[in-house]
């Protein structure tokens, strides 16, 4: 009768396996993006097989979608510590806005905006937990906006706090577009926010 374990792993290393190739898998499509990924080079990269890979995730829908999911699972997290560590918004927005600074010292991308860009190729299950990120940052920044009476009326043209969530987000997402490289850029990218959040949080 075959074994049940995967090759290259006994079975109490399977999680550990595992959460490594999560790690490999959304570092390099932070990187290089989704159609550059292989299990070929997570392979190499890891030393495991490519059987070893297709044990933990069958396929390569399964493996992105595995990645973002827990991906909006880290970034929850860390927007729950936000709103529980301080009631201001300017606070609140510079805080939410260093998650996004720390990927760009890391030398990547939102792994999601990095996703986004290639929507057209992306199976369905991926795109949808790319989908499922952006409205939980819209639904986010929309609750913690309407707590402020007065966020709409310093942003023309947003007449709702869902519409300043949303111009709050895709400036943050094209911004690190414009700023990732050099390093060095990654003061001009928290500057360019901070005017943002100095309109929104005055």
């Amino acid at each position: 009768m075959p074994s049940s374990s995967p090759p290259d792993t006994a079975p109490d290393d399977r999680p550990d396996t595992a959460t490594r190739i999560l790690d490999c898998a959304q570092t390099r499509i932070q990187r290089r993006g989704y159609n550059a990924v292989s299990y070929a080079d997570l392979a190499a990269e890891l030393d495991l097989t490519t059987a070893a890979i297709h044990y933990h995730f069958p396929s390569k829908a399964d493996l992105g979608q595995a990645v973002v999911a827990r991906y909006r699972r880290s970034n929850a997290e860390k927007r729950a510590a936000i709103r529980k560590e301080t009631d201001a918004l300017r606070a609140r927005l510079q805080r939410y806005v260093e998650l996004y600074t720390a990927v760009l010292a890391d030398g990547g991308m939102c792994l999601c905006g990095v996703l986004a860009a290639d929507e057209a190729t992306l199976p369905e299950p991926v795109r949808r937990e790319v989908q499922g990120f952006f409205d939980d940052q819209t639904d986010w920044l929309t609750s913690i906006f309407a707590e402020e009476t007065d966020v709409t009326t310093r942003l023309e043209g947003c007449e709702s706090p869902r519409q300043a969530a949303e111009l709050f987000l895709a400036a943050i997402e094209g911004a690190m577009l414009t700023h990732r490289t050099p390093r060095n850029e990654l003061n001009a990218y928290r500057s360019s926010l901070r005017c943002l959040i100095g309109t929104i949080a005055a």
